[in-house]
């Protein structure tokens, strides 16, 4: 199963560490938040990924090719130019997919480019470049196969500036995005889609949390995962901090490997 992550957006609430780097790029603990994320699907199994890139793409590019050499010893040869990779038997067994999906595509536009690299009906995973959570992957899945419908969201509880989700047992009756005034689950992120999902879908300008999500929630087509554990976004410098802090204390909740 492959494992989608949007990572093109400008993160502009966080222009003080966007400037040069993509917000997926920005580092806890020495390594890109979109590391972490690939490992809390990792540990499940899950070793496929598909990045949508669009701003500073190049940044993210860069990081993998040099992963292989800058995660293991090396040797250089300075008078042929030849370089040795000393393989220390310690690097995750991933294969990741780099697609520039845009600069200023929206994030269903963005899941819809990804069209040609998913399989007809194939079941995939679906996140943000900035979330993090403990969240239980197999259980996940084995939630989302138990009401076969199209999508599961994970809800999860935070602040009231997110969009908000209404259940009705566990399917989501209604999807509403950033209202001014609420509070109770919201969109977490960590999803499971049904490629069916890309006929919802218009263009690049289509934003994956309005129309599609709520003529899906319509439909009864979109059933919600309640994760009552951690769960944290990091949208500013703020969160930012508090997650730098959390993995620092050798503590982080989202540190499932």
């Amino acid at each position: 199963m492959k494992a989608v992550i949007l990572a093109g957006g400008f993160g502009t609430r966080l222009s003080e560490e966007t400037v040069s780097r993509p917000k997926p790029m920005i580092e806890i603990g020495g390594k890109p938040i979109l590391w972490h994320i690939m490992n809390i699907y990792g540990v499940y199994g899950i070793n496929e990924f598909i990045i949508a890139a669009g701003y500073k793409a190049e940044v993210i590019k860069e990081y993998f090719l040099d992963f292989y050499a800058i995660n293991n010893d090396i040797t250089v040869d300075l008078n042929t130019g030849n370089t040795t990779i000393h393989n220390n038997g310690n690097q995750p067994k991933w294969k990741i997919h780099i697609v520039d999906t845009g600069l200023y595509t929206q994030t269903g536009g963005r899941l819809k480019r990804l069209k040609g690299w998913l399989e007809k009906e194939e079941t995939f995973l679906f996140t943000y470049g900035d979330g993090v959570a403990d969240i239980d992957i197999n259980t996940l899945l084995k939630f989302h196969k138990a009401h076969n419908k199209l999508v599961t969201v994970t809800g999860v509880h935070t602040p009231e500036r997110f969009g908000r989700i209404a259940f009705e047992g566990d399917q989501i009756t209604s999807f509403h995005e950033k209202p001014e005034h609420a509070e109770g689950w919201i969109n977490g992120g960590y999803c499971v889609l049904n490629s069916k999902v890309f006929d919802y879908i218009e263009n690049d300008e289509t934003i994956w949390e309005r129309s599609p999500m709520e003529r899906l929630a319509s439909e009864g087509q979109l059933f919600g995962y309640r994760h009552s554990g951690f769960w944290s976004c990091m949208d500013t410098l703020k969160e930012k901090n508090f997650l730098e802090e959390l993995w620092n204390s050798g503590k982080a909740p989202w540190k499932v490997w």
